[in-house]
């Protein structure tokens, strides 16, 4: 998601952007260095005091449940790490230390971001999280490749999760444009952990999402089947992908499936996350 898109996309319907934002826009402008880009990856966080003094609360009922739900599955997300990142037992090697302390602050400021466009509105987070998912990973925090793992479906799912709700925000772009910007860096962190477990031997995961017309799980743990659920869908927007002209024939099954994430409904994500203590 590119934020200077979002700017200009907004102005079209709204003139008077500019002027509600001045002169924090001028600043996002020079954005230029490397750090710079970097932190990007936590402008959902930057950017919601901006978008807040632009519009004031404005978000519906409905909106508000969408955030709500949103806001369930960032305090998993940042209790997990949070967790892991004080977890000695772990080992976790210090090449990795520093993607995962970004990928702690990443879900902590989407949790603060939520709270603060929610508002009073906003739910707390559950009193405690079964990271164990009822037994299903009793070495997460003592296994760095079960964290992984975790790490891997809780972050998939987040994506999956953020792209169902966007049909559910249309009729809010600001808050539409907030979300979407989560959701890319839900997905970078989710390609970013595939490819660390790629590295330590998970042959069969790749940066993105990939499988078979029979598979649609490529992480090779058969517990997060669900999380995984229809991702070997080769059709989109009424068209079959695989029939579509490549360089050499018709469009693969592979590369079908691997150009697209699916979306997953709210019911199918709060059963997937209900063992960890979500409700």
């Amino acid at each position: 998601m590119n934020f200077f898109n979002i700017i200009s996309e907004i102005e079209k319907v709204d003139p008077e952007f500019q002027d509600r934002i001045s002169p924090r826009r001028a600043a996002i402008k020079n954005i230029t260095s490397f750090g710079s880009k970097v932190a990007v990856a936590a402008l959902p966080f930057a950017v919601s005091t901006l978008f807040k003094k632009a519009y004031g609360q404005t978000a519906t009922v409905a909106v508000n449940d969408v955030l709500n739900y949103a806001l369930k599955l960032e305090y998993l997300e940042a209790a997990f790490y949070n967790q892991g990142a004080t977890a000695a037992a772990l080992n976790i090697p210090s090449a990795d230390k520093a993607y995962l302390t970004t990928a702690q602050n990443h879900e902590n400021q989407h949790v603060a971001f939520l709270k603060q466009i929610l508002g009073s509105a906003a739910v707390n987070a559950a009193a405690a999280y079964d990271f164990t998912a009822k037994g299903t990973f009793p070495t997460v925090f003592t296994n760095y490749d079960t964290y992984l793992a975790v790490a891997q479906a809780l972050e998939d799912t987040g994506v999956r999760a953020y792209k169902g709700q966007a049909p559910n925000l249309l009729g809010n772009q600001t808050v539409l444009s907030a979300a979407l910007a989560i959701h890319s860096v839900e997905a970078r962190h989710a390609s970013a952990v595939r490819q660390i477990r790629r590295s330590r031997g998970a042959t069969t995961t790749k940066p993105w999402i990939s499988g078979s017309a029979t598979v649609a799980n490529d992480t090779g743990i058969s517990a997060v089947d669900g999380n995984y659920a229809g991702e070997n869908n080769v059709n989109q927007g009424g068209v079959d992908i695989t029939k579509l002209p490549a360089t050499s024939g018709t469009t693969s099954i592979t590369a079908a499936i691997e150009s697209f994430d699916e979306p997953l409904t709210m019911a199918q994500v709060v059963a997937l996350v209900a063992p960890f203590g979500v409700s």
